[in-house]
């Protein structure tokens, strides 16, 4: 790709964050800011970030205010800081993200990082700091769990991460051809990517209309290695693409998306399910990884690699054993026939049919926004510090629709749609 159509491109790439991923209303300020990983926009990503501005103002924001981090920082931290400091958070960062969701502004997270930037660093830090972090930011993702603001998560090449995806390539060759690769699974590489986008989303919204219109008590998942039932409370909303801000903006939370989603129930999950893909989590890689639930939670576990870092992700709070979200994607799905694996949640996720471990998002339940949380839970919702996205798709999935009498119907077969819309 030459320079002039790169830059095209980023410009492309930067429109749609701006105007199909947050939906940027005049008026209205917009914070860049990654509050969890690295506490800050990767400043390797300055290009795309200075056409998100760009964008931005052309849309009629008044301002925009760009936190940023670097990666780098973190490990230093892991190699030199004393043991009390991953205790410690940043507050005037929670200070700010709050502000900004009470002031309406719109959130967009960049999110880039090495999926193996930790490795070898000691897991009782990492667990500290994981759970630092998670404590101190739960008032702002509870905003984020419940459409609080229109807000956006996308990702763009960092050396570490294009290093991990094309490791035969010198690393300037990698990080110019994973950007080939974004541009294409974001669809800027198209000649209308806004109507392209429209088209998709258009398509994601007819198959959420299916499953609110059939309303399963439940989903049945097959596939080597997975054997698993997992329950729909009766209040499940389908979700896909396109949601609405308790302000009443439609956005699209991510780019790329594949999926239709819902809530489990957290009381109601059953059998044996393996990963298909890696997990990058906390710096660490966990592969091979397969997990045991009765009655909702997670009763036995095991992983090929990263066997710690899974432990002290399912330890981290009693809502961290239970699932939070079911998505459903086809594997026919722009991400999974790219043949890559991302070594990234946010664009694996959009290859394979996935779970997650965790909080649910009360826009899920009918009514949730609103439920306390004890009537969340009773309702079959989970609350917890994570939401860890794990991959379970592949091409011999099968999945099954349970109906209220008990009978069962297809919903994918050999990965793909078993419906048409």
């Amino acid at each position: 790709m030459d320079r002039a159509e790169f830059e095209l491109q980023l410009e492309r790439y930067a429109d749609l964050i701006v105007g199909i991923g947050l939906n940027l209303q005049p008026g209205q300020r917009l914070t860049m800011v990654d509050a969890g990983r690295n506490q800050g926009t990767p400043i390797q990503l300055a290009p795309l970030v200075r056409q998100v501005v760009i964008k931005a103002y052309q849309a009629g924001s008044p301002f925009v205010d760009v936190i940023w981090g670097d990666e780098q920082l973190k490990l230093i931290r892991f190699e030199h800081a004393p043991d009390e400091s991953f205790d410690i958070f940043p507050e005037w960062l929670v200070d700010a993200v709050l502000k900004a969701g009470a002031r309406g502004d719109a959130l967009l997270n960049i999110s880039a990082a090495s999926p193996d930037l930790l490795s070898g660093q000691d897991m009782e830090r990492i667990g500290r700091w994981q759970k630092t972090t998670l404590t101190h930011l739960e008032p702002f993702s509870n905003l984020i769990k419940r459409n609080a603001i229109n807000w956006n998560l996308v990702s763009a090449p960092v050396e570490g991460w294009a290093a991990k995806v094309f490791p035969d390539l010198p690393v300037e060759g990698a990080v110019e051809q994973l950007w080939q690769v974004v541009f294409k699974m974001v669809r800027a590489d198209q000649p209308d990517p806004r109507r392209a986008w429209e088209r998709h989303l258009a398509d994601l919204q007819r198959r959420c209309d299916y499953f609110n219109h059939k309303r399963y008590t439940a989903l049945h998942y097959r596939a080597p290695g997975t054997d698993l039932r997992v329950g729909l409370p009766a209040g499940q909303l389908w979700k896909g693409g396109r949601v609405t801000s308790e302000r009443g903006v439609p956005f699209v939370p991510n780019l790329p998306t594949e999926e239709v989603f819902t809530l489990a129930d957290r009381h109601r999950v059953d059998g044996r399910v393996r990963s298909t893909k890696q997990l990058s989590y906390g710096g660490q890689l966990i592969e091979d990884f397969e997990f045991e639930f009765a009655e909702g939670r997670v009763v036995n576990f095991s992983a090929r690699q990263g066997g710690a870092a899974l432990q002290k992700l399912l330890d981290m709070d009693e809502g961290a054993r239970r699932l939070g979200e079911v998505a459903l994607v086809p594997h026919s799905s722009p991400v999974s026939q790219s043949g890559l694996l991302f070594h990234n949640t946010l664009f694996d996720e959009n290859a394979a049919s996935h779970l997650a471990l965790g909080g649910a998002y009360r826009f899920t339940l009918r009514g949730g926004e609103a439920m306390s949380e004890a009537e969340f839970a009773a309702a079959g919702g989970n609350s917890s510090l994570i939401h860890v996205d794990f991959m379970v798709g592949c091409a011999e999935m099968e999945v099954a629709g349970v109906r209220a009498d008990g009978q069962l119907e297809p919903v994918m077969r050999r990965g793909e749609w078993a419906f048409t819309v």
